[in-house]
């Protein structure tokens, strides 16, 4: 299974799209959570408001689906400026950076997703363009070659990674302000639920929404995802209201569990525990005990497992943390190493 079909991945996948747009809160105080983050923003936005300036280019780093893309637009609707959207990995060549930027108007936010994927090429023609507010062409190839610069419109550009430390020094350096965002609380989520729900125009209890945001891996994404499996659910097999009895209902319906973990998570945490006495097992042995790809489950399936304390990495391979036993009522034993003094 690719981490696109999982119901529990925090990726955009396609059916999203349409949904997330509409959901999107627009203000700043229609933002559920991230405390420290819409301090800092609402500072910024309103000292470059009274001083009349573009707002200092924005990193916006942190795991997929906490709201990077939703505090780019708010940025943008905040300040009452264009908001032009783009991704590093589409932007190929300097001219096509240089076709979007001499297109921006003054105070314009630019927001290029997955920032940390721009070509060495393009990445080399925004430094002049966040600082100076310029570009360094080139026209032409060998001796009649020349160098064209253009001035552009001061802008703001939101940079989002999920993966700052990929970042090359001399382009996060050129970011004024850096923002990290979290994984949300169960009582942030549920808000964030309501709101959803209300939008869609459903009827949900309080513990309806407490039941989907507890089991949505912090991330506002998954929970709206699962918001509408819910919502299928209590359609067909009940009055249409989503209590708590119909969220849980349907969620073990889906495989998730109270944590969050669906079944592949629990199948490589169980093969731990069963199999290897709770560890540690190399990646190697256990991609091969569950007939998985190592990849698949480094980068699909572990993250969530060690964020949320089920699973540890050592030296010596994976290893099943005290959580995860008492999750599953096992008391495994650990044989003491021999002392070599």
């Amino acid at each position: 299974m690719t981490e696109e079909e999982r119901l529990v991945s925090p990726r955009r996948q396609i059916d999203d799209l349409g949904l997330e747009v509409g959901l999107r809160p627009r203000r700043l105080a229609e933002f559920v959570g991230q405390e420290e983050v819409r301090c800092n923003l609402q500072l910024a936005i309103t000292a470059t408001q009274a001083r009349g300036e573009a707002l200092d280019h924005i990193l916006v780093h942190g795991p997929p689906g906490l709201g990077k893309t939703t505090l780019a637009y708010i940025i943008a609707q905040e300040l009452g400026v264009g908001f032009k959207s783009t991704a590093g990995p589409v932007i190929e060549r300097s001219g096509d950076l240089a076709a979007i930027l001499t297109n921006l108007q003054f105070r314009d936010v630019l927001f290029i997703d997955e920032v940390h994927r721009l070509p060495t090429v393009v990445e080399e023609i925004l430094y002049p363009a966040m600082e100076d507010f310029r570009l360094d062409l080139v026209i032409g190839q060998g001796p009649g070659a020349r160098t064209l610069k253009l001035e552009l419109q001061r802008f703001t550009l939101v940079g989002a990674t999920t993966r700052a430390g990929l970042l090359t020094p001399a382009l996060r350096d050129r970011f004024g302000l850096l923002l990290r965002v979290d994984f949300y609380h169960p009582e942030e989520l549920t808000q964030i639920v309501s709101r959803a729900a209300m939008v869609l125009g459903l009827d949900i209890d309080p513990e309806g929404a407490a039941e989907i945001a507890r089991r949505s891996r912090g991330t506002p994404r998954i929970a709206n995802r699962l918001l509408k499996r819910v919502r299928d659910y209590a359609q067909v097999h009940g009055d249409g209201r989503i209590t708590r009895e119909a969220a849980d209902a349907a969620l073990v319906l889906l495989n998730i569990d109270q944590q969050g973990l669906d079944r592949m998570d629990r199948q490589i945490l169980l093969t731990i525990l069963e199999k290897y006495d709770g560890g540690p097992v190399g990646l190697d042995t256990l991609a091969a005990a569950l007939c998985e790809e190592r990849d698949t489950l480094e980068e699909v399936y572990e993250p969530f497992l060690i964020q949320s304390g089920f699973l540890q990495r050592t030296p010596r391979g994976r290893v099943a943390t005290r959580r995860t036993m008492e999750y599953f009522g096992k008391m495994v034993r650990r044989e003491q190493q021999p002392s070599l003094f």
